[in-house]
């Protein structure tokens, strides 16, 4: 198979489908990778080290577009992009189409088959290709709040681990999987007092034996969400309902009785948001203030560290890319797995959330969103 790897374009999106080592693999088993010049250069991977891998380097992005028959990227196609797409080709990226009706629209009339990482599942209920973005996420949303709690940014001037006399910092994480697990693993070790809230009692269990009592977990009833969001300096998003959108757990009558100053990251903002006042920023322009409240609210978080990114996440989906480029969609009768990553075919949402989340109750639905579409 003919496998294409552009160079992302969304604002200050430096990581690659592809890092040259994957690359070596593809080529190996008999595949040929053709690669933008400089695609790789986010994560210092130059056209040299993507040639002596095996790839084809090639000007333009109608270069690849029109030569793969498999797109593999990392962020969300644009509108010059899924105009690029056809019938006959693969698009396996993250899509995170539950709040975005016009790229859902865009692939539709395209006809590709679009497959998406975050809602690829395993054998345990994972999402393995969502995961280590996730971990990375969850980390790094610790360090964006320290930065946005400090008075020139506008936040609390607090301190998240304190210091001897003077009490840390509380954080409250909204969300017990990947992301809320890695940001209370980051808050704690650097000392601030931290809640995690779950409707799931065994994960809460399962938390509360992994911290061993550093952190409080909380079952998420609504009066638990608000006690502890009133009383916090930093309050992180974390939820997540595979392919659908976030539920909207932080209101903005809320705001007026926080703590000003206190800072919201979301890291559900792909997903649309956990917070009602969020609307997407970039590693540019990261926060805004709503009600005396900061949000962060960047769209790819873990763009900014894009040589641990795109390493961490081609370790992921790179068995996948491997299936795909043996077998094409064929493979999905073999996995049911990667199969559930389908979200767009033949002009039509596949994926039941996310033709929920976009207005549908069930996929015969989605067959009038494609008429619509056209």
């Amino acid at each position: 198979m003919r496998i294409g790897v552009p160079t992302e374009i969304k604002s200050d999106e430096f990581r690659v489908g592809l890092v040259p080592g994957s690359v070596r693999e593809l080529v190996t088993h008999g595949h040929e990778v053709i690669v933008q010049a400089g695609a790789g250069a986010g994560i210092f991977a130059d056209d040299a080290a993507y040639a002596k891998a095996g790839a084809r380097v090639v000007a333009t992005e109608d270069d690849v577009f029109s030569g793969a028959q498999m797109i593999v990227k990392v962020k969300e196609p644009r509108p010059t992009e899924w105009k690029r797409l056809r019938p006959d080709q693969i698009l396996f990226t993250y899509l995170h189409l539950a709040p975005d009706p016009e790229q859902a629209k865009g692939l539709m009339q395209s006809g590709v088959a679009a497959i998406a990482y975050e809602t690829v599942t395993d054998a345990r209920g994972g999402l393995p290709l969502l995961a280590p973005m996730s971990e990375v996420a969850g980390r790094l949303s610790i360090e964006a709040a320290a930065i946005a709690l400090r008075r020139p940014a506008g936040g609390r001037g607090v301190l998240l681990g304190g210091v001897p006399g003077v009490k840390p910092a509380k954080v409250v994480v909204l969300g017990g999987g990947v992301v809320g697990t890695h940001a209370a693993r980051m808050a704690a070790g650097l000392g601030a007092t931290v809640s995690v809230i779950d409707k799931s009692l065994p994960r809460l269990r399962q938390l509360d034996e992994l911290f061993k009592g550093r952190i409080v977990t909380l079952d998420a009833t609504m009066e638990t969400i608000e006690n502890e969001v009133l009383g916090a300096d930093v309050v992180i998003g974390a939820v997540l309902i595979a392919g659908a959108s976030a539920p909207k757990l932080v209101t903005r009558a809320m705001l007026k009785d926080m703590k000003k100053g206190a800072v919201l990251v979301d890291v559900a903002i792909d997903q649309g948001g956990c917070f009602e006042t969020s609307h997407p920023t970039t590693h540019a322009r990261p926060t805004f203030e709503v009600d005396g409240i900061i949000h962060y609210c960047v769209t790819n978080i873990p763009g900014a560290v894009p040589v641990t990114s795109a390493q961490a996440l081609n370790n992921a989906t790179l068995p996948f890319v491997m299936k795909l480029a043996d077998k094409g969609l064929a493979a999905f009768d073999r996995d049911p797995h990667l199969a559930a990553g389908l979200n767009v075919k033949e002009g039509r949402i596949t994926h039941p959330a996310v033709a929920a989340s976009l207005g549908f109750d069930s996929l015969d639905g989605a067959r009038s969103f494609r008429i619509a579409a056209e």
